[in-house]
């Protein structure tokens, strides 16, 4: 896990999905589907999340609202304007519009999720021409490894 002073640096996307990668195995751990997100403003962790929709008995507990949450709560504001969501598959819609309300000025995936994705994957919330906010948008950091992760947590589900 990425301590203050190693999260005060600038780092890599790599080095933020790493955290994500490991959040989505505190997920796949309790049973659920693997994906972790963090929240990075100025080179600091502002919110961790992982998929608890089983656990919290709530469809909204996806691991971008629960980074997302932790966040503006650290923030004590519901904008997060200059801050990045790392996270392992491609929002759907829900998290998307979550995104785009909070003001994120950029959104780094890994995996592409072609069945739900709301950044390209399937249709794109987030830059949709009808939108006031524009976010930039980073897919395919450490993808093989999140994917490879999704796989073999529902090849083991079957």
């Amino acid at each position: 896990m990425l301590d203050d002073a190693s999260a005060r640096t600038s780092l890599p996307d790599e080095l933020w999905m790493e955290e994500a990668l490991r959040l989505a195995s505190r997920a796949e751990l309790a049973g659920e589907v693997p994906i972790g997100a963090v929240v990075v403003c100025e080179g600091r962790i502002l919110g961790r999340g992982w998929n608890q929709v089983i656990s919290l008995n709530d469809p909204t507990a996806h691991a971008e609202m629960q980074a997302l949450r932790e966040a503006t709560a650290a923030q004590q504001n519901y904008r997060l304007a200059n801050c990045t969501l790392y996270v392992t598959l491609e929002p759907c819609a829900m998290c998307a519009g979550a995104i785009t309300h909070a003001r994120l000025s950029r959104l780094v995936f890994a995996a592409v999720d072609s069945k739900a994705g709301a950044a390209g994957g399937l249709m794109n919330v987030l830059n949709h021409p009808g939108l006031n906010h524009r976010v930039e948008v980073t897919a395919g950091v450490l993808a093989g490894r999140a994917m490879e992760m999704l796989q073999a947590f529902f090849r083991r589900r079957r």
